[in-house]
């Protein structure tokens, strides 16, 4: 069996990159995420997962992540990316949920409250509070917006 994390942060960045790789590498790097191996996983809070806004991982690690992300190539696009941590009243399970469109910073953010409300409705839990990291990117040439929450140990 696998531990389960116990910590948690929302991160999220965006650059631009030669390569369409290249600019998820920079927006990686931007969020504070780039030296890391994300292992990308759906999107249930531990339980009891505490907020760790400092949080600190060794580079190369594989770290539990759940994230939306966008490339474009599209000069003068705009791209978003945003997560949201549903958490509940009790010391029970939370939710994530994650976006990333051709929109703004505002609707992601709207976007992904929606989507953390919904999914407590869906499963009759009562939510606490709702925290949301986004980011928005204006193309240039070839660009990348990443957001994603972190679980850790």
């Amino acid at each position: 069996m696998l531990p389960m994390p116990t910590r948690f942060n929302l991160v999220a960045g965006s650059s631009e990159g030669t390569t369409l790789l290249n600019a998820f590498d920079g927006a990686l790097l931007k969020a504070g995420a780039g030296n890391l191996n994300l292992v990308r996983v759906s999107s249930v809070l531990p339980p009891g997962a505490v907020y760790d806004e400092h949080l600190s991982i060794p580079p190369g690690n594989l770290v539990p992540t759940a994230y939306g992300a966008i490339d474009s190539d599209e000069p003068g696009t705009i791209i978003s990316a945003a997560v949201g941590v549903g958490i509940p009243d009790d010391n029970s399970f939370g939710m994530i949920m994650e976006v990333s469109g051709r929109f703004s910073k505002k609707v992601a953010e709207e976007t992904v409250r929606q989507m953390v409300v919904e999914a407590f409705q869906m499963r009759n839990k009562t939510l606490a509070e709702v925290k949301i990291k986004a980011v928005e990117h204006k193309v240039i040439k070839i660009g990348c917006a990443f957001a994603g929450v972190l679980l850790w140990y």
